[in-house]
């Protein structure tokens, strides 16, 4: 076992495979950072009782689990939380919402309650059990005695004293695993998340709503809209095109529509005008028809998709010439972001749509490897343009997977399942992912409104009108949406989405803090509540409440909930609308309106909110009410820079630390920022206890 950095150790078994995710690593694992975390001398998964072999088949895993022990992680997944017990199959796919572990961005590390975390690096589609298969041992248990008189009592799951989670990675004879230390499971996922290169932070606009126009809109249609949400004070900050842009798309064309768009640089500044960045839709498979088809051919996989070519993104060459057009065409331009689409798989279907496992690269990826590495090679290559200019971006992906920290791509799904939505943003936290849960139609009003509600406390806060022609907010249902028919209450929705969405802006501020606390810690913004609480068993089942941030605890309300249960774990809790003040372990009935969003702030939190904007620009100034919580906060620290480009990362920001206690307050600025302040603080509110 060697130590690679503070905390964290490889395990090399047999001969690795060269094309891994740590191959394609997006930055250098960061052992200052590291340093700061508790220091540890060796892991609580010992490298003397794992266990490895090969077979014709592959290779497997054995690591010894204790009765106690859970286990989470493995990606973004939808329909699963608790991954304990189970067979995970890290396979990609365009459908996450399945109990089989594949999803939009599966990832080989989990972390255990036990404080440790485990990354295999292969990109193959492993399967995972986590504590329900047992080997042949020398003293065996016994198993029940009772004859099974049924389906159910033959199937049903089964507790082993002894449990033992299996790794079954196929094609390879050798891995290297790396082991992450905690002590706590935070302290582990931070530990990923460092090696990985860091955190993302995104730019401040990035931290607005993002609104996505229809599909079928070209440049008139779009900009009209755009229009009226900034006269309807409707706050946001990004504008979506989708593929209509493009001569072709399934697969794409990588030109301009010039019937749709006949002066794209006239468009792309008249948006800018308005205060909106520029988020283009695209996905990588490429037309016979698009300029740098025949120079990518030989930089492509053997197959096609949607009779278009799929580049390999392993490759410098494939890299430079895909590149070549999009900055042609998009970033010279100005676009500021791209939603990467149709960059998974599909499920096992006997109607395929994407390239076959045994496609074959230039690079030397299969195409099993290539589907688990697309996506984050994708990311990679659409990245370079905007780091060449200095800046920062924030964009959409269809498919992400391991060591995926420090892209600030957000993770999305054509799915639409409320409650699997928020297990998305609970199940990200452990593997340096990011998820939105966007908005589009409805069910109902309130629907529409809890669906908002959850997306206001996302990475990403956006609604997807892409096969709408007007905002839900005007009218619910698709169908009578595009025929232009308002709901009878279109005035007081749009009243109420506006209060929604002013509240996403007011917490840009924090969110902010929260990411670049994520940058410099490893700490994701969003999380699950077992990582702040890992001795609290009644935490590890609950999938449909998360922190947002250090200080907040969101809890969601689905359509048709009059009421439901939070758990509030261990310390002083406040209401965030009432101030009403809970002491916790215990569970309390959320009893919200539609406009309201059961939030908890924990006591001894600073919270600074701020007099939301409708869009951040250059020369936005936040000004913040700070909320002081309990008798003793803890300071807060807000980063101050200019927002937009990378110039943070050499030192030049701001750390704006506040403090307060009965004695007074301070608030002290330090840092090598040298721009017009972005930070104003305006007022202290003491929440008093009642």
């Amino acid at each position: 076992m060697e130590l690679v950095a503070p905390g964290i150790w490889r395990i090399r078994f047999g001969k690795p495979e060269e094309l891994t995710p740590s191959h394609f690593r997006t930055l250098p694992l960061d052992k200052a950072k590291l340093k700061a975390l508790p220091s540890v001398d060796r892991p609580a998964l010992q490298a003397g009782k794992i266990h490895f072999e090969v077979s014709s088949r592959g290779c497997a895993l054995q690591l010894p689990m204790e009765s106690s022990e859970n286990i989470f992680g493995f990606g973004l997944n939808t329909a699963l939380f608790n991954m304990t017990g189970r067979r995970i199959f890290l396979k990609p796919t365009d459908h996450p919402e399945n109990d089989l572990g594949e999803s939009h961005a599966p990832v080989p590390f989990f972390v255990s309650t036990r404080g440790y975390g485990v990354f295999i690096d292969s990109a193959r589609f492993v399967s995972v059990y986590t504590g329900n298969v047992a080997p042949v041992q020398a003293k065996m248990e016994e198993t029940d005695s009772e004859v099974a008189t049924s389906t159910n009592e033959l199937y049903r799951a089964r507790k082993l004293k002894t449990k033992t989670l299996l790794a079954d990675i196929p094609a390879a004879t050798g891995m290297d695993v790396y082991i992450f230390a905690g002590p706590q499971m935070l302290d582990a996922v931070a530990r990923y998340n460092l090696f990985s290169g860091g955190g993302c932070v995104p730019p401040l606009w990035g931290l607005g709503i993002q609104f996505r126009g229809y599909g079928k809109f070209g440049a008139e249609e779009s900009l009209a809209l755009a229009k009226e949400l900034r006269a309807d004070h409707m706050p946001c900050d990004v504008w979506g095109v989708e593929p209509g842009w493009q001569t072709k798309t399934y697969s794409s064309s990588f030109v301009w529509n010039t019937n749709r768009f006949p002066d794209p640089a006239g468009f792309i500044q008249e948006l800018h005008g308005l205060g909106y960045r520029l988020n283009f839709w695209e996905h990588a498979f490429t037309h016979p028809s698009s300029p740098m088809f025949d120079a990518l051919r030989p930089w492509s996989g053997d197959y096609q998709v949607w009779g278009g070519l799929v580049p390999d993104f392993a490759t410098s060459e494939g890299r430079r010439i895909f590149l070549k057009q999009n900055d042609e065409v998009l970033f010279s331009k100005g676009v500021d972001a791209v939603k990467l689409d149709e960059c998974d798989d599909q499920p096992e279907s006997p109607t395929p749509w994407s390239f076959p496992a045994a496609s074959a690269f230039p690079s030397g990826l299969d195409g099993e490897r290539m589907h688990s590495l697309f996506g984050l090679l994708y990311q990679q290559t659409m990245l370079e343009p905007i780091h060449k200019k200095g800046n920062r971006t924030w964009g959409l992906v269809r498919n992400s997977h391991a060591l995926a920290a420090p892209l600030p791509y957000v993770v999305y799904s054509d799915s639409y399942d409320h409650r699997c939505f928020v297990r998305g943003l609970v199940n990200e936290s452990f593997t340096g992912l990011l998820w939105t849960p966007e908005v589009r139609d409805a069910g109902s009003v309130e629907d529409l409104y809890r669906r908002v509600e959850t997306t206001i406390f996302s990475p990403l806060a956006m609604i997807d009108c892409w096969f709408m022609k007007n905002p839900p907010w005007r009218q619910i249902n698709r169908g009578k949406n595009n025929l232009n028919e308002w709901m009878p209450d279109r005035p007081q929705v749009t009243d109420g989405m506006r209060r929604l969405l002013q509240i996403r802006m007011s917490f840009v501020p924090y969110l902010y803090s929260a990411f670049n606390e994520y940058h410099r810690t490893g700490i994701p913004p969003i999380r699950a509540l077992i990582l702040d609480w890992p001795h609290d068993p009644k935490v590890r089942e609950i999938d449909d409440q998360f922190m947002f941030g250090s200080g907040v605890m969101v809890a969601p309300m689905f359509a048709g909930q009059k009421t439901r249960s939070v758990y509030l774990p261990a310390g002083d809790w406040y209401d965030f609308w009432t101030h009403q003040k809970y002491t916790g372990g215990q569970k309390v009935e959320a009893t919200n309106d539609v406009e309201q969003i059961p939030l908890f702030v924990k006591g001894g939190t600073l919270l600074p909110l701020a007099q939301p904007v409708e869009h951040v620009s250059s020369d936005t100034v936040f000004d913040l009410t700070v909320y002081v919580f309990g008798s003793k906060p803890a300071d807060f620290t807000l980063y101050e820079d200019d927002g937009v480009s990378d110039a943070f990362q050499a030192g030049e920001q701001n750390q704006v630390r506040l403090h307060w206690d009965e004695q007074g307050r301070t608030i002290k600025r330090t840092g090598q920022y040298k721009g017009p302040p972005r930070i104003q603080i305006a007022d202290w509110k003491i929440i008093s206890d009642h």
